[in-house]
């Protein structure tokens, strides 16, 4: 029987590429066939990270043709990723696009999400049918609405008797802990590449720190480290998820002392407190396992996963290729696969992950066009 295919596609908090699979379901496991990694142009990457980082307010006209823009980013990447694979349209039974976060307040008197990327401009360019929309539901039922991978972590890389943990880098570091008796737990444990880049964006003009290399260069300053660490996010139990909204430029200017470390001090203080944010959060929540498994963009970044292999130590850091998993592609899958749960109507949240009051089916379903392929 043949594979029944979903494309997923996701740009992360670090806003770095739009990241789309094309991924086969034979029965309930699903299989990446195809991969593609979209460039942002670069003004539009500036202007998405400008906003996601200002607590400024964006007005409403700017914000319709920004959400139309990111649309046709989308449908550009599913496209081209379709044409690479030669793959028609009609053999893909939905596309699953989680859109780009804007902003994300899941706490307060009215929690809210924002996601950009019109699905209709998807579905009307790619003539296929578009799943979107997919954290909302959760937060309507009171929960984090993130993160939302834990599910497919569990179905992939649960191994029955033991204890390990699944370890996100993306813009935001987030783990899943997926207990020995078959238990899963998840959340967000604060910054990853999104501060890292940032910084060395408007220090070193490059996007990122390629292979960690700036940080290697400075040293850590203890009292700026101290500074950050205290943030009330760390201390939060979970369930708990955050964003660029609260880790960004402004709120490391606000941690700097009078006379600021050089920007490469900065650079190595921020890998640390990625490294040791994470490090503590799974001693504090998941102290019986045994191995942690790393995926994300920040499996590249050499400085870090040393230092995270040190502090994690004696547990025992592995990038999910160990696993024949590629590391860059499991977030997308996951939008492929919450794209079926969708049309299957299935729950693609889990509860005690997110902290919402029961299983809820998730996104909403853009159809494509009458007559496409």
């Amino acid at each position: 029987m043949a594979d029944e295919l979903y494309l997923g596609l996701i740009s992360g908090t670090s806003v770095d590429s739009i990241d789309a699979v094309l991924v086969g379901f034979g029965g309930d496991m699903p299989r990446l066939l195809a991969h593609h990694a979209h460039p942002w142009p670069s003004s539009l990457r500036q202007r998405m990270l400008a906003l996601a980082q200002s607590e400024s307010a964006l007005d409403m006209d700017a914000m319709g043709r920004l959400d139309v823009e990111i649309g046709h980013q989308f449908a550009n990447a599913a496209l081209q990723l379709l044409a690479d694979s030669g793959t028609p349209a009609g053999a893909v039974r939905a596309i699953g696009s989680h859109g780009q976060t804007l902003r994300h307040r899941p706490t307060g008197e009215f929690p809210f999400t924002t996601q950009l990327g019109d699905p209709s401009v998807i579905a009307e360019r790619c003539g296929i049918d578009v799943v979107a929309d997919f954290r909302r539901a959760d937060v309507a039922a009171g929960g984090q609405g993130a993160p939302l991978l834990p599910a497919l972590h569990a179905m992939l890389l649960r191994r029955p008797g033991h204890s390990r943990v699944v370890l996100n880098l993306g813009g935001i570091a987030n783990v899943t802990i997926l207990g020995a008796a078959g238990e899963v737990r998840g959340f967000d444990t604060g910054p990853a590449n999104g501060l890292l880049d940032a910084w060395c964006q408007r220090h070193r003009g490059e996007a990122f720190d390629r292979d960690g290399t700036f940080a290697a260069s400075g040293q850590v300053d203890p009292a700026l480290l101290e500074a950050m660490l205290g943030d009330s996010y760390f201390a939060l139990p979970p369930p708990k998820s955050t964003g660029r909204e609260h880790f960004h430029l402004e709120w490391l200017a606000r941690q700097l002392p009078p006379t600021a470390p050089s920007p490469a001090d900065v650079q190595a203080t921020l890998l640390e407190l990625t490294a040791r944010s994470v490090a503590q959060a799974i001693a504090e929540q998941a102290p019986e396992a045994g191995e942690v498994f790393a995926c994300g963009g920040g499996v590249h970044n050499g400085a870090l996963m040393r230092r995270l292999a040190r502090l994690l130590a004696p547990r025992l850091l592995h990038s999910t290729a160990a696993l024949g998993i590629d590391p860059d592609f499991l977030e997308a899958t996951a939008f492929a696969w919450l794209a079926r749960q969708r049309l299957l109507g299935l729950p693609g949240n889990l509860p005690e992950v997110t902290g919402a009051r029961g299983p809820r089916v998730l996104g909403a379903v853009y159809r494509a066009p009458a007559g496409s392929p």
